[in-house]
């Protein structure tokens, strides 16, 4: 039996337009393996901790004889386990001011953690975790492009930030538009449910 891991990191909540198109998708996911388990965290709702000095210290005395309190780091063990034993990666977020959400961000220094996700090496950072799916659905306001279109820094960053811990199939789902009225939004849909279509198949 496989697993889906579904972030939503929206503010909104099941209402917002990233959480709607990503049920779509994971119906769509679905479809080829229906008895596969579907874990969700609203991270938008119910962000992960930021990475305090309590984490950093956790994170450092791993390994350290006498090493006594580890609780600094225990949400980030949490957060991992939960990746190390999913199947399918499903991050379902807004973009904001041309990047990643606070808690989506949150999670990230949460899980990207030195000597338990990635190693450093003389040739750079080693994913230690095994590659796997991991479909993103990004809600944007505006359209994306050259200007004056709105940048795009959330999609290079996260597809680096993923193969930092050894996740590289990463696919991108852009719904533009979002903000521009009824007929953007539902031609983004649209085009949205036309791309997913060949998904589970």
């Amino acid at each position: 039996m496989s697993t889906i891991l579904r972030l939503d990191c929206s503010p909104a909540g099941a209402a917002a337009q990233s959480a709607r198109a990503a049920d779509l998708l994971v119906d769509r996911l679905l479809l080829g393996a229906p008895a596969t388990t579907v874990r969700r965290r609203e991270l938008g709702v119910a962000p992960p901790p930021w990475a305090d000095m309590a984490f950093v210290c956790g994170m450092f005395a791993v390994g350290q004889p006498g090493a006594a309190d580890l609780s600094g780091i225990a949400v980030s063990e949490a957060l991992i386990g939960e990746l190390e034993a999913t199947d399918v990666l499903v991050i379902a977020t807004p973009m904001h001011n041309f990047t990643v959400p606070a808690p989506l961000k949150a999670w990230i220094d949460q899980v990207v953690r030195i000597g338990r996700t990635f190693r450093s090496t003389p040739q750079g950072k080693v994913g230690l975790l095994r590659d796997r799916p991991a479909h993103v659905v990004v809600a944007c306001g505006g359209y994306l492009g050259p200007p004056p279109r709105q940048p795009d820094f959330l999609s290079p960053y996260l597809r680096h930030v993923l193969a930092t811990i050894g996740i590289h199939d990463v696919r991108f789902h852009m719904l533009e538009g979002l903000g521009r009225g009824d007929a953007a939004r539902e031609a983004a849909m649209t085009g949205f449910r036309e791309a997913i279509a060949a998904i589970g198949a």
